[in-house]
């Protein structure tokens, strides 16, 4: 089969065009033919620093965690999908599963759930890896109608999924952009724009909270902007985070009461623990998106398998709105 494959760790020019054996199904797997895939910031992680990562694949390395396709075969103890079913998930692409650039997956049954049938699989696959992570999140952070969630990069990839998901779980939401389009789609999603570029934290507190902050604050940015979610939230409030690779104080925090959740999505994939979790939300999301609550932002951008380089660099410039799909 086709696939692209990294041999050297590095820039987004390292993916080579290379024939390969197609996998063979496996118990509790599914073989699925691949529709189409979508470009994470951990995929170009892995792609630039490579050994570097605890999580990274050794080359010669297929990337790529999530999909969307249709069946072709079903492994033994598999129930739940036949030949022919559309699906959707996030089951390769690190440590020593094999990735979506390619034609073929053989994905775990686990970790993937039928395709909402309101969405293309250019749109479903888009979904998986920030959809899991933004429920994740905000199901942590006990998430209740009525609350006032921040989401900090509302228009990104997990930013525009955890937005909506806020506003369907009966939230008031709020969400920083530092762009006219960024706000705009913000605002398009259902969720009121806050310009952090104009504003300062406290500002902003002051004016959508009364000064009390925001129950919860969904941070997808990290770095320094940690210490803004710390401001931000409420006395006991709770702190989502997803790029918590920073060393900070944690003061603001302490005096405050807050909890902070860190969500790490692959735990599963890569420790083989609880992956049924993920087809459970999977399959949540699937119904929300099927009742029209949640649609995928996909970026302008349109790459083929070949262009998977073009797709890393697109995310990578800061330009891409929403989640940069490829075409297989």
């Amino acid at each position: 089969m086709r696939a692209m494959i990294v041999n050297t760790f590095g820039g987004p020019d390292v993916f080579e065009a290379t024939e390969i054996d197609k996998p063979q199904i496996k118990a509790g797997h599914v073989l699925v033919k691949i529709e189409a895939t979508s470009v994470n910031t951990v995929d170009t992680m892995i792609r630039e620093m490579g050994p570097e990562l605890p999580l990274s694949p050794s080359a010669p390395a297929l990337l790529g965690m999530d999909f969307a396709g249709v069946v072709e075969e079903v492994g033994e103890n598999v129930t739940e999908y036949s030949v022919g079913d559309e699906v959707y998930g996030c089951a390769g692409g690190l440590a020593d599963l094999p990735g979506t650039l390619a034609e073929y997956i053989v994905a775990d049954a686990n970790l993937i759930a039928l395709k909402p049938k309101n969405l293309s699989m250019r749109e479903a696959a888009a979904i998986p890896l920030v959809g899991i992570t933004a429920y994740e999140g905000l199901k942590r952070a006990g998430i209740k109608q009525g609350q006032n969630v921040l989401v900090h990069g509302g228009s990104g990839g997990v930013g525009h999924i955890a937005l909506q998901l806020a506003k369907y779980f009966g939230a008031n939401v709020y969400s920083t952009g530092g762009g006219e389009a960024q706000l705009a789609l913000i605002e398009k999603l259902g969720a009121i724009p806050v310009n952090y570029k104009l504003e300062s934290v406290e500002n902003y507190v002051e004016k959508h909270t009364q000064g009390t902050g925001f129950d919860i604050v969904y941070d997808s940015v990290g770095g320094k902007n940690m210490t803004n979610s710390f401001e931000a939230a409420a006395l006991n409030g709770h702190v989502v985070s997803t790029v918590s690779m920073v060393e900070l104080d944690l003061s603001t925090a302490h005096f405050k009461g807050l909890s902070l959740h860190v969500v790490f999505m692959l735990i599963p994939m890569l420790h083989n623990y609880r992956r049924n979790e993920h087809a459970k939300i999977l399959h949540a999301l699937t119904s929300i998106i099927e009742a029209g609550e949640l649609h995928p932002v996909l970026d302008e951008s349109s790459f083929s398998l070949s262009e998977i380089g073009q797709a890393h660099a697109r995310l990578g410039s800061g330009k891409a709105m929403g989640k940069v799909v490829v075409t297989v």
